[in-house]
């Protein structure tokens, strides 16, 4: 089969790329994205009848949603495969999510079901996946000093959230709505498995919010503005990681070792900041080599597993990660990994996996070949075709 592929210059999408060839499929791409930000709707439209004139294809993909994707999809009477690897994504409010051509695949259960209802023939769940090809060969590449350098106790990559966070622009709020949106958050924070803040607000909330935060995310024409989800998973799940992470790291920094990759401000913080890590050349390596990888989930990903679980076992690291719904249907808790549901508890297994170096490494050593064997991209890309085709 062949299949066009467009592009945004996201780290998923060489993986994906490689599972459709791996299979015999054959994927040409556009690359608009990747060097024009925010390309006008003529250039992309442009791209895609050069494209079509070229070469019959039996679907686009793309990694995320692209409305302006499935319209001209839509046109042409072509398939449209898009897997989504973020949450939320704001462009599934759009009314083309109901087009007949999507295939849409969510790697967050809450996603899918939730976007179910507007398309039922078009959505579908499809968790995410990981390269330990990939992985390996920048691990077996890596000299020792390369090794040593990005070796750790405690690790997390990612960000805290204190430079990017959109609840921080609320402006002057009522003193009600600030104590009740704090209090909820709180509340929200130190709950896993379960997701109340979007059924926690009511009208006048919403109303009073919007007034008071500057330039509140309204979709385009043509789309759900559906306010209360918008500001349940942009806003407040986005702070609501912020206070859970510093937690973590405020936690875990006085009594441990803990090394942040991140441009995040920690000078609060007793943790040590090494900056950006490359995502392909030194992620790995910091997985590979850490004694406890963390992960912790932002909130917006309601039950669904993120990338970077996937990524830490892939390259064979040891993961400690906040409970979420789905991990028990793919791993097994103490076998594979090790999952928390309290500071407490994060507290006590990170202190214990710190000084048992053999359990520990069993449990990476499982969980690596679990996802070699069940969870490659080849696999999932497999799966995608049958159910976009069937």
């Amino acid at each position: 089969m062949r299949f066009l592929f467009y592009r945004f210059n996201s780290v998923c999408e060489p993986d994906m790329i490689e599972g459709f060839e791996q299979l015999g499929h054959s994927v040409d791409t556009i690359d608009l994205e990747m060097t024009v930000k925010e390309p006008e709707i003529e250039q992309v439209i442009s791209c895609f009848e050069k494209a079509f004139e070229k070469s019959g294809y039996d679907a686009v993909v793309s990694v995320n949603y692209y409305p302006m994707v499935s319209e001209i999809c839509r046109i042409y009477g072509i398939r449209y495969i898009s897997w989504t690897v973020d949450s939320p994504v704001l462009e599934l409010l759009s009314d083309t999510v109901a087009n007949d051509v999507n295939r849409i695949f969510c790697f967050d259960q809450s996603q899918c079901e939730e976007l179910h209802a507007y398309n039922p023939a078009g959505v579908f769940y499809m968790p995410l996946a990981t390269n330990c090809d990939r992985w390996d060969r920048v691990i077996a590449g890596a000299s020792p000093e390369e090794h040593r350098k990005f070796s750790s106790d405690i690790s997390f990559v990612g960000s805290l959230y204190t430079e990017k966070c959109p609840y921080d622009d609320l402006t002057d709020p009522p003193e009600y709505l600030r104590g009740y949106l704090e209090g909820l958050m709180r509340a929200q924070k130190d709950v896993y498995g379960a997701f109340f803040l979007d059924s926690a607000l009511n009208a006048k909330v919403i109303e009073d919010f919007v007034a008071h935060t500057p330039g509140f995310y309204t979709p385009p024409e043509k789309a759900r503005n559906d306010r209360r989800f918008i500001m349940a998973m942009k806003y407040l799940g986005m702070k609501v990681t912020n206070l859970e992470r510093l937690e973590v790291m405020e936690l875990l920094g006085k009594k441990h070792s803990v090394d942040v990759y991140t441009g995040s401000d920690t000078s609060a913080l007793p943790v040590n900041n090494k900056g950006f890590a490359k995502t392909l050349t030194e992620m790995p390596l910091i997985f590979h080599n850490s004694k406890v990888n963390l992960n912790i989930t932002c909130k917006s990903i309601k039950t669904g597993i993120a990338q970077r679980i996937w990524d830490i076992m892939g390259a064979g690291g040891f993961l400690l990660t906040n409970y979420q719904s789905e991990i028990p249907q793919f791993f097994t808790p103490g076998e594979d990994l090790d999952i928390y549901a309290s500071m407490e508890e994060l507290a006590d297994k990170a202190a214990f996996y710190l000084t048992h170096d053999e359990v520990r490494k069993k449990i990476a050593e499982n969980a690596r070949e679990k996802i070699r064997a069940e969870h490659t991209h080849k696999d999932r890309v497999s799966d995608m075709i049958y159910l976009a085709f069937s």
